[in-house]
């Protein structure tokens, strides 16, 4: 797992995670998603690399959207990767996040 952030003027703070967002990784994940969230104006993850993702990595992303909500940011998920489609699938979570979601026919 590996989380590579971008940063550039008027713009929001942009992770890109790569590998797993499972319970193994969560802990991890956090300290790095979370820390910087009171130095940035606005919060984007690109999951387009995420391989694995459980219900601890669905909880981090619900729990990173109410910590931007509350302090008035806006908080953005971009590139879904096939895992996190069929997790949002799964818990019936397409619309919570309001993200444009792509989905990809399966035929």
């Amino acid at each position: 797992m590996s989380v590579t952030m971008t940063q550039k003027a008027n713009e929001p703070c942009r992770f890109a995670i790569e590998g797993e967002m499972t319970i193994y990784t969560a802990l991890e994940l956090k300290d790095q998603l979370l820390a910087p969230l009171g130095q940035c104006a606005d919060l984007e993850i690109d999951l387009a690399g995420v391989s694995e993702i459980d219900s601890a990595g669905l909880q981090l992303l619900v729990m990173i959207k109410q910590a931007a909500k509350t302090q008035n940011k806006h908080f953005r998920i971009s590139n879904h990767s096939p895992a996190v489609l069929g997790i949002f699938d799964l818990c019936k979570l397409e619309g919570f996040f309001g993200d444009p979601v792509l989905i990809i026919s399966q035929e």
